[in-house]
């Protein structure tokens, strides 16, 4: 096979654009880039539609294409493993069909086959990965990208099988074997040497060979982007940690919050920072605990059962290195329940043990009053003045369970009988259970609350709680569970925790509904009413979150007279936010008024449609690829806002049209004794919700040499007072070159034309030929006078001589 993968993808673009198949053609060139950068994003935007679209024009080989790039995010960049196996295993039989035998990508299937038991178990499946890609290998030609990503995938997997120096020899072999069919690594090839070499211990060649991988990528005229730059740094900064080279390792390092956002990264992070804080060179707090749990818990939900019990081991040592004992014991027991799914667990086995055993020989605190104390005590300490550790308070409320028989040091095994089923004890317990959580052990919190529910199966907090923690780890098995068990006795909490669940999942219309079917057993629940109407918007039907957020009005609680816990069950700000919003869309602008009244908002006119000019404000929109765009527009009241710029179509707006928001603000203000300067520079952000009233703008494109200001604000003005809109969008830097000399260059303007649903394109392209014959260089609008049926010649006369 020596298909070229993006010759291939090369052509069929072209085929899908001459086809007007754009949107088609723009995911084919696209989603590679937003899968391996970990534009999570815009990949899950665009990739349902596409894959409909391969589908629906019978094209099986862009279906795997696609398909294969969505998999490479899913189990690199997010380390999806048990969660990304059928997908994995249904694209591997695809691409081994008749049908798609031939495509230049079907190979690449093995790869994601194999990364998706890596991620399960990689010492586990080392059999099953070697034989598969041995059998690929031989397939694929060296001079194929595919043969270097296949090959890097073979020494990972020598790797998991404890062969580091067979890995390295694997890895110089296929790099001769490319380069004899004259092509280069990639940059991930050196990458996958250097850390061959890191695991033999050899650090500084590891250092040597990464150096060495990106000086021949830049020399190829490739640039880093921020995935490379971030990679190229965690991987050096654990190198140098390694090797006591503190400084160098912090600098290399990336900040933690790049850790949070691209999970292909965490581990490599935290093995560096566990070297730098055994040198005490980096803070190990409760702070980092929090981080490192939550991790741990991705990788738990994801089915990757080999890299959560490796993540949770260096979490536990950190832990147990900072003397916090119920956190580590925390993170044992999630290291012995992945354990139990792994194929391959001797060195495994003898690093929990360790972990066990050093976490074992922390000392219990002594407890400053009775165990049924403790949640006043530790109330009246988060109360006060004083920093808290959370992690030691967490050692006392667990000392106290433990007091009370409990058993809460072995937390798979917590003992039900605990304190009876005495409401002190729950609340003990509860205040256990939720600093857990709080801490990132949702798992560990789950257990606690299900053992003691069986002893007091009637506490509201109890399944109140159980019921957050489960949404909080995604589990969805346990949720129906608890439903279940709760349906007899208060078939309204049943439906109010498949309510939650549902929106947790995005399943807007199950909201609804269960929300619906609890109403109409207890009609005087609020917040029902306010999950359901969120869920409404969604769907966007805003007549229903309308009538929903009404009857919230009509059922709520005076504020007067309403004790504290039951303040929820007032009329909030909120609430009448939302109802403006929902009574906007569906342009019942008595209700926007009688509401607006209530917050204290004043209008122009007493009825009628609210058209006003308040303030400019940034409209958060979303292109066609799924990334956030931010537009300038007026607002026009409550929450309607008029889009100022002229917008190409990759957003589905345009100038003028009027669009409904949501009422939260995006970005808080700055703080009162921010400078004068960034006070000024900001304006309020809303998401958008829904288009309200489109103006029917058509855009065009021009572009040509700046005429100087005076000449473009005539321009300018000329077009508003017909009608039309204008919007700039190059900026100083913005250069085209000069016919006069072509060593010199010229300042440029590019520019979009709002031509108004009352013109034509040749009545816009006549005005504009117009408004520009006295300028001292021509600019062009090829695309409107294709529209005009005008003659193109000189247009592209002047793209050529100016080098648009």
């Amino acid at each position: 096979m020596s298909t070229d993968i993006w010759g291939w993808v090369h052509d069929t673009h072209g085929q899908l654009v001459e086809a007007g198949q754009h949107r088609l053609a723009t995911a084919l060139v696209e989603i590679a880039g937003h899968a391996v950068d970990g534009r999570n994003e815009q990949l899950d935007a665009m990739y349902p539609e596409a894959l409909a679209s391969a589908r629906a024009l019978g094209l099986p080989w862009v279906e795997v294409f696609l398909r294969h790039w969505r998999l490479q995010n899913l189990l690199n960049k997010r380390h999806q493993g048990e969660q990304a196996m059928t997908e994995a295993v249904s694209l591997l039989e695809f691409a081994h069909r008749e049908e798609t035998a031939g495509c230049p990508q079907a190979v690449c299937a093995v790869q994601d086959f194999t990364i998706c038991h890596a991620n399960i178990d990689g010492p586990g499946y080392v059999p099953e990965r070697l034989a598969v890609l041995e059998e690929a290998l031989e397939r694929v030609e060296p001079a194929r990208a595919c043969f270097d990503c296949l090959s890097r995938e073979y020494a990972d997997t020598l790797e998991d099988d404890g062969r580091a120096e067979a890995a390295l020899a694997h890895l110089d072999r296929a790099q001769l074997r490319i380069q004899a069919a004259g092509e280069s690594v990639s940059l991930s090839f050196g990458q996958a040497r250097a850390a061959a070499l890191y695991k033999l211990g050899r650090y500084q060649e590891s250092l040597a060979a990464l150096a060495a991988a990106e000086q021949a990528y830049t020399a190829a005229r490739h640039t880093l982007d921020e995935d490379d730059r971030r990679k190229l740094g965690v991987i050096r900064a654990r190198a140098l940690a390694a090797l006591g080279r503190f400084d160098e390792a912090l600098a290399q390092l990336p900040p933690v919050e790049e850790a949070e956002g691209f999970a292909d990264i965490r581990h490599r992070w935290t093995e560096a920072v566990e070297r730098l804080v055994s040198a005490d060179r980096f803070p190990n707090d409760a702070r980092l605990g929090v981080r490192l749990a939550h991790w741990v818990s991705y990788l738990d939900a994801a089915g990757s059962h080999r890299p959560c019990l490796d993540l949770a081991l260096m979490a536990g040592r950190l832990a147990a290195r900072r003397g916090a004992r119920s956190v580590a014991l925390a993170l044992v027991a999630t290291g012995e329940r992945k354990l139990s799914l792994l194929r391959r667990t001797e060195s495994a086995a003898a690093a929990l043990a360790e972990l066990r055993a050093a976490a074992e020989a922390l000392p219990v605190p002594e407890l400053p009053v009775a165990p049924l104390e403790l949640p006043r005590l530790l109330g009246e300490r988060a109360d006060g003045a004083g920093e808290v550790d959370p992690e030691a308070d967490l050692d006392l409320l667990a000392a106290g369970w433990a007091g009370l028989g409990g058993g809460a040091s072995a937390w798979g095994s917590p003992q039900p009988e605990a304190g009876g089923g005495s409401s002190a004890a729950t609340d003990l317990l509860l205040a256990l259970a939720g600093l857990l959580a709080s801490l990132g052990h949702e798992q560990a919190s789950a257990e606690l609350l299900w053992a003691r529910l069986e002893r007091d199966p009637g506490h509201q907090d109890l399944i109140g709680m159980l019921s957050s923690v489960l949404i909080e780890a995604r589990d969805g098995e346990g949720l129906r569970r608890l439903a279940d068990r709760v349906a007899g006795a208060s078939p309204g909490d049943a439906h109010w925790i498949r309510a939650r669940w549902a929106v947790a999942e995005s399943r807007w219309a199950d909201a609804v509904e269960s929300c619906r079917t609890l109403l109409a057993l207890e009609p005087d629940r609020i917040n029902p009413r306010r999950l359901a109407a969120a869920a409404a918007t969604e769907l966007g039907e805003h007549g229903t979150a309308q009538r929903l957020y009404q009857e919230l009005l009509a059922h709520a609680l005076p504020v007067e007279g309403t004790a504290p816990e039951e303040l929820y069950r007032t009329v909030q700000p909120a609430d009448l936010w939302h109802l403006i919003t929902a009574a906007t869309a569906n342009r019942d602008w008595a209700a926007v008024r009688e509401t607006g009244a209530r917050l204290g908002i004043e209008f122009d006119e007493a009825d009628g449609p609210v058209d006003e000019e308040w303030q400019v404000v940034t409209i958060r929109a979303r292109r066609s690829n799924g990334a956030a765009t931010d537009l300038p527009a007026l607002r026009t009241g409550p929450a309607t806002a008029r889009i100022l710029p002229v917008l190409g179509e990759d957003v589905q707006l345009n100038h003028h049209d009027v669009v409904v928001f949501a009422p939260a603000l995006l970005e808080p203000a700055p703080a009162q004794d921010a400078e004068e300067a960034e006070r000024a520079r900001w304006r309020p952000t809303f998401e958008l919700l829904t288009l309200l009233d489109p103006a029917g703008y058509t855009s065009y494109f021009l572009d040509g040499a700046w005429p100087g200001p005076q000449a473009w604000a005539e321009l300018r003005t000329a077009l508003h007072e017909a009608g039309y809109g204008i919007w700039a969008y190059s900026g100083e830097q913005y250069l085209i070159t000069d016919p006069a000399d072509e060593a010199a260059e010229l300042p440029g303007i590019y520019a979009a034309l709002g031509v108004p649903p009352t013109a034509g394109a040749a009545q816009a392209d006549a005005l504009l030929t117009e408004l520009t014959a006295g300028w001292a260089h021509p600019v062009c609008w090829l695309d409107l006078a294709k529209a005009a049926g005008a003659d193109l010649a000189h247009h592209e006369g002047v793209i050529e001589r100016y080098g648009l």
